[in-house]
């Protein structure tokens, strides 16, 4: 729920999530937490009502034992697909494989559009779900993207695991968020980032997309096909991001220890070669495969929610968006 609150610098944007802190009326007051305003955040931009003091949320009714954003004072009990009092556990209680499901890990949120975008090109009609990991935000409610997706039917689901919470399914672990992907929403394919955010720290490991790299483990070694999408940009001038991220070369040439297909866009000119040398890097252990990025570009623009990266559009960022959209391309060639 988005907000206009006055504050004694003049006005500021702020979200409620009322489940956690209850639904603010005009005239109410709040009580705010303004660090991303403070500190110039780039995701969002938001002060967070953390309570409405006048206006208490409901007591929570359950079902449901799992708590998430553990021990601190806005920590949600969520109902897991693979707790005990779940319809589903059965289902998952000796669930072992995900039967062979491609998944597609990336980096950043930022990725998800753009990937279904290159898979729907390929194959309409999938049947697809978004896990989504801990390392930004942790409400999916965050997510206008996850959220569009899903209403338009891009997606069949999105599954919050870890401390994330607030998806159609809630899950302890990205192996059991996999396996409730395969086995309770019936995906053909899975979708792998973190929520909507992204710490970094410009040092080699201390960054969130770290976790990449184990959600491609996770895939591997439940029997699925890991497809690791390459984070690769032509605006972001840095060196450690230019190209092919740091980021990537980290995650999936150092944590990832299962063998992953890696999609390689087969982009033009000095970048394009450039994009090529680093993924050899990654050749080691995963298996490179060249994604022709023709129609890409048109298939981009059919997106039902706005293409930003780090605060990048479309025209600014390209190759950002053709190698994610490359990965979805691969990932709907992996199904019979």
């Amino acid at each position: 729920m988005e907000l206009d609150v006055t504050v004694p610098e003049g006005e500021c944007r702020a979200l409620a999530y009322p489940a956690l802190v209850g639904r603010p009326e005009p005239g109410d007051d709040v009580l705010l937490n303004t660090t991303a305003l403070a500190m110039g955040l780039g995701t969002g931009g938001y002060a967070m009502v953390v309570a409405v003091p006048n206006r208490l949320p409901e007591d929570p009714q359950g079902p449901g034992h799992l708590v998430k954003a553990r021990y601190t004072p806005l920590q949600a009990t969520v109902q897991g697909a693979d707790e005990q009092d779940s319809p589903y556990h059965e289902r998952l209680r000796e669930a072992d494989s995900i039967d062979g499901m491609p998944v597609v890990v990336a980096d950043l949120h930022s990725a998800l559009a753009p990937i279904l975008c290159g898979l729907y090109a390929s194959r309409a009609g999938a049947r697809v779900a978004y896990v989504m990991q801990d390392g930004g935000a942790l409400p999916v409610w965050f997510s206008m993207a996850a959220a569009r997706l899903r209403e338009v039917g891009w997606l069949a689901g999105v599954v919050t695991v870890g401390q994330s919470f607030g998806g159609d399914v809630e899950a302890v672990t990205v192996h059991t968020g996999l396996l409730a992907a395969r086995h309770v929403l019936e995906a053909e394919v899975a979708i792998v980032t973190q929520g909507p955010g992204n710490l970094g720290t410009g040092t080699r490991w201390g960054f969130s997309g770290v976790a990449a790299g184990e959600a491609v483990n996770a895939a591997g070694v439940l029997r699925g096909r890991p497809v690791a999408a390459l984070r690769v940009s032509e605006g972001d001038l840095r060196e450690r991001h230019y190209g092919v991220s740091h980021h990537s070369l980290t995650a999936y040439g150092r944590v990832a220890l299962s063998p992953a297909e890696v999609p390689v866009p087969e982009l033009p000119g000095e970048l394009g070669e450039r994009v090529r040398d680093q993924a050899e890097l990654l050749a080691v252990r995963h298996r490179l495969v060249p994604v022709p990025v023709d129609g890409l570009r048109e298939a981009l623009e059919t997106s039902p929610v706005r293409l930003s990266t780090m605060g990048r559009s479309l025209d600014e960022d390209l190759a950002y968006f053709l190698a994610s959209a490359a990965a979805g391309r691969l990932a709907a060639s992996l199904l019979s």
